[in-house]
């Protein structure tokens, strides 16, 4: 089995099979992804709180002031949502510092680094995921 080849900023890391799991190039690897995608969060953010500073005029056209309002609603309700993530961005930060990251909190097995790599907040296997999921439909469907 071929070892997952992860990839930042355009520069490959692969890692073999036979490393200890979360060694220091894996953390090393993940704070990056993690605090790269946070700046992105945040600039994004204030790029959102500049262009809603300059949306600040009042169109004439009932039509166009609707338009306005619903995207204003719609770029506010998405960075409430990248807040949320930014939450659990530094909660998966402080986990790669207490030396918890990577590491399922139902189980305490490994999660995959393809899962890591896919979603580096992850705190749950796959497979626990899964459950977690399951688990919600039956309480939803009560």
């Amino acid at each position: 089995m071929n070892a997952p080849v992860l990839t930042r900023d355009n520069v490959q890391t692969r890692f073999a099979e036979d490393e200890a799991f979360m060694n220091e190039t894996q953390l090393r690897y993940f704070r990056g992804k993690l605090l790269a995608w946070k700046d992105e969060i945040l600039r994004e953010s204030r790029e959102t709180v500049a262009y809603l500073q300059g949306e600040n005029h009042n169109h004439p056209d009932l039509a166009d002031r609707a338009t306005s309002e619903t995207d204003r609603a719609l770029e506010l309700r998405t960075r409430d949502r990248q807040r949320k993530l930014i939450s659990k961005i530094d909660e998966a930060l402080r986990r790669i510092e207490d030396g918890s990251y990577g590491f399922c909190e139902e189980t305490g097995e490994p999660i995959s680094l393809a899962r890591l790599e896919a979603r580096p907040i992850a705190t749950l296997s796959l497979e626990a995921q899964e459950r977690h999921e399951r688990r919600e439909r039956v309480h939803r469907d009560d």
